[in-house]
């Protein structure tokens, strides 16, 4: 998952200061514009998470948030309750089960589709309104996918 606590893993594992150390000479400040879910607050137009600018201080927070993924999918996760993790979740025992499904229904004649349909949780992405629209739309295509292989079986 790319979620809270992958964003702070990658932000703090030492490749991010790497390629800005790559990138840029002499000392840099680093400001981040950050939608905390828990905290941020909708836009009333766009309904899009307001983002917040915040300085180096905040790669420390994160330090430790990268630490705390044990949390993940546990009843102490802060984030598990968010309708994206709700999603995350369901998907993936959605997938799970149809990709069984695919795998005793394999045959020369539907492997390409049962590739496709593997492949479909690389099309959702982003984050809040925009990951929960491009699973709707892989979903779309998901079950498209699976009703051809079930026709071919």
């Amino acid at each position: 998952y790319k979620d809270e606590y992958e964003v702070a893993r990658l932000y703090t594992n030492g490749s991010f200061a790497d390629a800005l150390h790559r990138e840029f000479d002499g000392d840099v400040r680093v400001e981040l514009a950050l939608a905390p879910p828990l905290f941020a607050r909708r836009d009333p137009v766009s309904g899009r998470l307001r983002k917040w600018r915040v300085g180096p201080w905040m790669l420390r927070a994160m330090s430790w948030l990268a630490r705390l993924k044990f949390l993940r999918g546990t009843a102490l996760d802060p984030f598990g309750r968010l309708p994206e993790r709700k999603l995350e979740r369901r998907l993936r025992t959605e997938y799970e089960a149809a990709i069984v499904e695919l795998c005793e229904r394999l045959s020369p004649k539907n492997h390409d589709l049962a590739v496709r349909y593997a492949r479909v949780p690389e099309k959702i992405r982003g984050y809040d309104r925009i990951k929960l629209a491009s699973a709707e739309t892989a979903r779309i295509g998901a079950e498209a996918l699976l009703d051809k292989v079930r026709a071919i079986s």
